[in-house]
């Protein structure tokens, strides 16, 4: 897959098909990916944890505050959640300041994932004390973000943004639309 599809494919979808399962290699695989990405001043703090077991994933599921846009929609519903997460921490024994690192990372990790015919989404929306306390993350961690993964069941369509409204949204056939700005509203001449 070219490198322009690859970007265009890799969306934030939020409703997979559960019964696809995720090897433990699969999310060692993409880890990978983000291992070898750039790190500021190349200090590497960034540890992961990866979970694959229905048990490990019901158990995250409830910490994750879904799609913010979509008020009447609790999360994906069962059958249809995620069959995997890669967990971002950002390791304060090393450094205290992460920067962007863990963007990079997510990116190189989803990127991957949708090249293996899987999908997911970037999740900061975290109920991160709750979440601690239910994996007994150690206070030495600070828990960044929570990447979602599974095969994708829904349909996602780009949109252009109308009256500057930029939230997402589901039509009545549950095809997620997202709209984006134009090229010509992105790039500007000073």
């Amino acid at each position: 897959m070219e490198l322009k599809e690859l970007i265009y494919k890799t969306r934030s979808y939020r409703r997979f098909d559960e019964s696809r399962h995720i090897s433990y290699e699969e999310l060692i695989s993409l880890v990978n990916l983000a291992r070898l990405s750039a790190s500021a001043a190349n200090r590497q703090p960034l540890k992961y944890l990866l979970y694959n077991t229905p048990e490990d994933c019901n158990r995250i599921f409830p910490s994750i505050a879904w799609a913010g846009y979509l008020k009447e929609w609790q999360g994906p519903i069962s059958g249809e959640r995620p069959s995997g997460y890669v967990i971002i921490l950002g390791d304060n024994s090393i450094t205290e300041s992460f920067g962007i690192d863990h963007g990079i990372a997510a990116q190189s990790i989803m990127l991957g994932a949708t090249e293996a015919g899987l999908g997911g989404c970037m999740i900061a929306s975290i109920k991160r004390e709750e979440l601690r306390k239910t994996l007994d993350i150690p206070d030495r961690f600070e828990i960044l973000l929570i990447l979602a993964l599974g095969k994708p069941v829904e349909k996602i369509v780009i949109d252009h943004v109308k009256d500057d409204d930029i939230k997402y949204w589901r039509d009545e056939n549950m095809t997620h639309h997202v709209p984006k700005r134009s090229l010509d509203e992105v790039i500007i001449k000073l």
